[in-house]
């Protein structure tokens, strides 16, 4: 685990804290009502980097990828009380840094309110939004 103050950071899958992230996730207003397995299996499927205090997880980003040609990064969140400290930096900075995510063809987000912070990171607005599709279900079923 690397250290930053009263923080540590981990890739680790099992430090990972499945019902910690669930209980922030399923308020959040892109996965509100997220079932707990859904989570649990996202985070077992997933490459995914944490911010822990007090041995506690206090902040997750996930990337769901190929590790070849493709990443999507989600689920970046730290808790309210953890925030303005440079966490989401932290976390997005080790999964640039990330042997697995070296050399992709595309990485991609989507966010609502948090250009700024991804901005910093080297992403940019869609050059083609013509070119997206998708499917969309926006309710979890268990």
């Amino acid at each position: 685990m690397e250290k930053r103050g009263e923080y540590s950071l981990s890739g680790a899958r099992e430090d990972q804290q499945v019902d910690r992230i669930h209980a922030y996730l399923s308020r959040s207003y892109w996965a509100k009502g997220i079932p707990l397995e859904t989570v649990a299996r996202s985070v077992e499927n997933s490459l995914c980097v944490g911010v822990f205090a007090g041995g506690e997880q206090v902040g997750l980003a996930r990337v769901v990828t190929d590790r070849a040609t493709f990443a999507y990064l989600c689920d970046v969140y730290v808790l309210e009380e953890h925030r303005g400290k440079g966490l989401a930096s932290w976390m997005l900075s080790a999964l640039a840094a990330h042997p697995d995510l070296q050399g992709l063809r595309r990485f991609m987000l989507a966010t609502r309110d948090a250009h700024a912070l991804y901005e910093r990171h080297g992403f940019t607005p869609v050059k083609r939004p013509q070119s997206l599709m998708e499917i969309l279900n926006p309710v979890y079923f268990q």
